[in-house]
């Protein structure tokens, strides 16, 4: 069961996909990070598989500063490795403008319209720029966030002050972070600090590479999409959610 719900911001209404169970039950939340390409039909596919665990699932337009969702989403095949490059030259400016200062007061606004329909505390999931987003919302929400899985994620771990990882220490979540092969974004080394700061902070987690698989792997209207990979992360964020949720 899922439609687009509007979103209050003081920038504006956002556009969120909701889905959720067939019943009349309460469930837990997951908040569900997008992509940089956008909230677009492979989210809610995956956000109704996640729904159809058991859970009320949010998934928010984080770029609703930039547009709508339909009038950002790809023009063109982008399982077609030079049509997603091209892409990616013309989206890069509004990722790299969700800052800090702009993306941590919405992630608040996320969980408290997610609160609306489902009970906490929540799962948070993200891809890609999503998994950043991710663990900065788990360090700001502390007890409201019990579960976050990071996948495909790039720049979890830099030099800056408001690197996501510092935000570690503040998070009470379980962790699984399902790492892409060879990521320039993630390489072995942040990878490695990133699994350091888990350990700092005493929290449960799984900090895996999936050898063989490209960043974006789970996106199956991309050029880089990886069937074994997708069902692997799929398989362990059901089973972090079964657990802690």
């Amino acid at each position: 069961m899922g439609h687009t719900i509007e979103i209050d911001t003081p920038a504006g209404p956002a556009e969120a996909y909701l889905t959720r169970p067939d019943d009349d039950s309460e469930h837990p939340g997951v908040l569900f990070y997008i992509d940089a390409i956008g909230l677009r039909p492979r989210i809610e596919e995956m956000a109704d598989r996640i729904a159809s665990w058991g859970y009320v699932v949010l998934a928010p337009n984080v770029f609703h500063r930039d547009g709508r969702a339909a009038d950002l989403a790809p023009t063109t095949d982008l399982t077609v490795p030079a049509n997603r490059e091209k892409f990616f030259e013309g989206v890069m400016p509004r990722v790299r403008g969700l800052t800090p200062d702009l993306s941590d007061p919405d992630a608040l606004l996320w969980l408290d319209a997610l609160a609306e329909h489902a009970t906490e505390p929540f799962g948070v999931t993200g891809y890609c720029m999503g998994a950043r987003l991710a663990t900065r919302t788990a360090g700001l929400a502390g007890e409201r966030v019990a579960a976050v899985g990071g996948f495909h994620g790039g720049g979890l771990v830099t030099d800056g002050p408001d690197s996501p990882h510092r935000m570690l220490a503040d998070a009470r979540a379980e962790f699984v972070y399902g790492h892409a092969d060879q990521d320039r974004s993630m390489p072995p080394e942040a990878v490695e600090a990133l699994g350091a700061a888990l350990t700092e902070a005493g929290l449960t987690h799984t900090n895996e590479v999936y050898a063989g698989a490209a960043h974006g792997y789970t996106m199956a209207d991309t050029a880089p999409y990886d069937e074994a990979a997708t069902e692997r992360h799929f398989e362990a964020l059901r089973d972090l959610f079964g657990r802690v949720l």
